[in-house]
């Protein structure tokens, strides 16, 4: 479950860095005369509302179950503890045979 917080937590670290990278890219092409500042205003304001959304549809998910992420971790095909431990036991009988 923690692993999931620091997950999203990311995510919503990752999406104020490209608000921050849009802002400076967006006062570049103002001060460049690509946009107007009204035009840079509206695409600022915009930016600014998707990311809230987002931010707000994140914090309103309810909270995962950890049969949910169990099956996730399945349907994704990952190994589960109990093959790695036979995957572990077979490499020592093996290493055993050999020494």
């Amino acid at each position: 479950m923690d692993e999931l917080k620091k997950i999203l937590l990311a995510g919503i670290g990752s999406a104020a860095y490209t608000y921050d990278k849009s802002s400076d890219l967006l006062n570049t092409m103002i001060e460049k005369g690509r946009l107007t500042v009204d035009e840079g205003r509206e695409l600022s304001e915009e930016l600014k509302r998707t990311i809230k959304e987002k931010t707000e549809t994140v914090n309103e998910t309810k909270p995962v179950t950890k049969e949910e992420i169990k099956n996730l971790l399945q349907e994704m095909d990952f190994a589960t503890k109990e093959e790695i431990d036979n995957i572990k036991e077979r490499l020592e009988n093996l290493e055993n045979k050999n020494n």
